[in-house]
């Protein structure tokens, strides 16, 4: 016989039970959500936690267990996988709108050494200014320009992805492809 539950799943309600219906058979979710909604509902459906486990793909009683008390306490958002360890994010928001800002700057070449963006360059010119990211790495500096839709141009610098500038009868002109999103994938 097996030893009761100390944390037995609370009843869910028609909302909640309907949600996790369609996520255990969802096709687009991540497979940590797919695999929280089948082990919750099989607990709900009055399976041990070692059958819910083999159900979800899991080996252990314990992980169920975990996401059981985990959903208790949260509700659906307990479906969203967290930080899954390794080193907490050091630049956030703020740290990212520098980034940004000092990218959206025309580069000057007596103070940054440079007439268009590098990586490299932007990374000296963020150690280097007053209110700037002393620690900042190059690659901290690609994941903020490319999440906000600047990709390289190999005949320019760091650039939003579907706009350009042409010289069109003596003027410069924006040009903004509505499309640029899509083509991105």
């Amino acid at each position: 016989m097996p030893r009761p539950q100390q944390n037995p799943l609370r009843p869910l309600t028609t909302d909640e039970r309907a949600t996790l219906h369609v996520l255990a058979r969802s096709c687009s979710a991540s497979a940590a959500q797919v695999d929280r909604a089948r082990a919750l509902l099989a607990v709900a459906t009055g399976h041990s936690y070692s059958e819910a486990a083999r159900r979800a793909g899991r080996n252990s009683w314990n992980t169920v267990s975990g996401w059981v008390t985990r959903f208790n306490r949260e509700g659906l958002a307990s479906l969203t996988p967290r930080h899954g360890g390794g080193t907490p994010v050091q630049y956030g928001a703020a740290a990212q709108a520098r980034i940004l800002q000092e990218v959206q700057r025309t580069p000057d070449l007596a103070r940054d050494g440079t007439a268009t963006w590098s990586l490299t360059t932007l990374q000296r010119a963020l150690q280097s200014a007053p209110d700037g990211l002393p620690g900042v790495s190059t690659w901290t500096i690609f994941q903020a320009l490319h999440a906000a839709g600047y990709t390289w141009q190999q005949s320019r610098t760091w650039c939003p992805t579907g706009q350009v500038l042409r010289k069109r009868k003596g003027q410069l002109e924006k040009v903004t492809d509505p499309e640029a999103e899509t083509k991105k994938g």
